[in-house]
């Protein structure tokens, strides 16, 4: 088992990773950001799934999103906000590289286990580098902060002119 995968992150922080596969699975469409063939940033609506101990992305055949990670597998996935703008669950950003999968038994796989037809598209399996879950308790934003070489931190910032505190 690699050290990045969603199945790592899950078994070493499990109320962490419930928390952000329920924020996922709140909405269907999440913002991904690539980067552009010139360095600019790319913002792109995406579905993601956990499936396997993996986060996979997948996108339709040469799209424009998948063109940028086939050149730089680098990204960063954030959960729709909703409409509720007090975000009650908080906020989930993940970050790592995404890594094609060209093999047809494991595609085939994929889709067999997500009851769906195998189709020209491309998918992704996700190697975290950073998952970040923001949310409010009481007075205070706390930022939780999972890498793997890290582990998870927590950072709490009050309302007033307090700075910010590692617990």
């Amino acid at each position: 088992m690699t050290t990045n995968n969603w199945e790592h992150f899950a078994q070493a922080e499990p109320e962490l990773a419930a928390v952000v596969e329920a924020r996922f699975g709140k909405y269907a469409h999440h913002v991904l950001a690539t980067l552009r063939k010139d360095g600019s940033p790319r913002l792109t609506g995406l579905n993601t799934s956990f499936r396997g101990g993996e986060l996979w992305l997948g996108m339709m055949p040469g799209s424009m999103k998948a063109r940028d990670l086939r050149r730089d597998p680098r990204f960063a996935l954030h959960t729709n906000p909703g409409a509720d703008e007090s975000m009650p669950d908080g906020d989930v950003r993940i970050s790592g590289r995404a890594v094609e999968i060209l093999d047809p038994p494991e595609l085939h796989r994929y889709a067999e286990e997500s009851g769906e037809p195998v189709q020209p598209s491309h998918l992704f399996r996700v190697e975290l580098s950073e998952v970040v879950h923001t949310g409010i308790d009481g007075d205070d934003l706390v930022v939780r902060v999972w890498t793997p070489s890290g582990g998870l931190r927590t950072i709490r910032r009050g309302n007033d002119d307090e700075p910010a505190r590692e617990d």
